[in-house]
């Protein structure tokens, strides 16, 4: 375990503990107080403290999605789906007309786009709630806009999923993409989102 700590540059008290909370599996036994570690457990390892570190997730969470990493019956495009709602915040809108007009607007704008609706989805439920806010607050501005912000995500997308490529067999290597890349994507955006701004700003206003 001194090796395996050594290579992936985690505290051995550290992989004791994922080992004990089931998101690492043990080592096959060579001995007394010995086993051996494979390059599977290095990858897993280092997986899991993505998760956390970057994920920002908790450990009941972990479990659960190397539980589905690991179960042969769960489809990849279904695993791909599990790992982006580890990382998806549900803001729900207070029911009412704008919850109604907001659920509405969001449901023709995907079927404008031609994209999956999954009302139970978590990142479906946050949008409801954040256009129902706008609504109620006014800026109708920016809900005119929102075919605009729909097309760039859908490029954000696009560039994304790119980074899997043709080929999502291997189930560790897609789910730290999906995790890592949407969480720190996401500051990403905002950041570049912001710099652009400031940019146009001037073009625009000077």
């Amino acid at each position: 375990m001194a090796e395996l700590s050594e290579t992936t540059g985690i505290p051995v008290p550290t992989i004791k503990y994922y080992m004990r909370e089931g998101l690492v599996a043990p080592g096959r036994p060579t001995g007394r107080n010995q086993a051996d570690y494979s390059e599977e457990h290095v990858r897993r390892l280092r997986l899991v403290r993505a998760l956390v570190e970057y994920g920002d997730l908790s450990i009941a969470v972990i479990r659960d999605l190397v539980a589905q990493i690991d179960n042969p019956d769960l489809e990849e495009l279904e695993l791909l789906g599990a790992a982006q709602k580890t990382v998806t915040q549900r803001k729900e809108a207070r029911p009412g007309p704008y919850k109604d007009e907001a659920e509405q607007r969001l449901h023709e704008l995907m079927v404008r786009r031609g994209w999956r609706i999954r009302t139970n989805d978590p990142a479906y439920r946050t949008a409801v709630g954040v256009l129902a806010t706008l609504d109620e607050v006014g800026r109708h501005d920016m809900l005119e806009a929102l075919d605009s912000y729909a097309a760039a995500a859908e490029l954000i997308a696009e560039a994304d999923l790119r980074l899997l490529g043709g080929d999502v067999s291997d189930r560790e290597r897609a789910v730290e993409i999906v995790v890592i890349g949407t969480s720190v994507g996401d500051t990403l955006i905002a950041s570049l989102r912001r710099l652009a701004q400031a940019t146009v700003g001037e073009r625009i206003y000077t």
